[in-house]
């Protein structure tokens, strides 16, 4: 099935090695949340934060509140994958993600990942720079 990418969205390569494989040779299934943040974070260095940056300039930390991941094939050993983001939903406070991990067009994973931002010391909700907030206004 093709996808389409908007414009807007954020992707990176991720390659599959043995490390990343169950007993059964594929994708552990929670290693496909370690993809998506790679991804979150890959897309904040390239707008120039990255998270330790944020939390001694600014004060904040982004936290997971919520993860949820629909498993539709699995991805194998040296599979070359695309894993992708774009904003689905974007407050004060919280991002929603949605992700994906494809192979070529072939779509496997897809998820949703609510992240908060908090005030590094205190670990409680804190607004999100507007700095940072046009930029993921921007992945809408």
């Amino acid at each position: 099935m093709k996808h389409e990418q908007k414009p807007n969205a954020f992707t990176i390569p991720v390659r599959i090695y043995y490390e990343d494989t169950d007993a059964g040779g594929v994708v552990y299934y929670a290693n496909y949340l370690k993809f998506f943040e790679r991804c979150r974070t890959e897309w904040m260095r390239q707008v120039g934060h990255d998270q330790s940056q944020l939390a001694a300039d600014a004060g904040i930390a982004f936290v997971a509140r919520k993860a949820s991941c629909e498993y539709l094939k699995p991805a194998r050993l040296d599979d070359q994958l695309t894993v992708g983001l774009e904003v689905e939903r974007l407050t004060r406070v919280r991002v929603i993600f949605r992700q994906h991990v494809r192979r070529g067009d072939e779509e496997l994973v897809t998820g949703s990942v609510e992240i908060a931002c908090v005030d590094a010391t205190r670990m409680t909700p804190a607004p999100i720079p507007e700095f940072l907030h046009r930029k993921l206004e921007a992945l809408k």
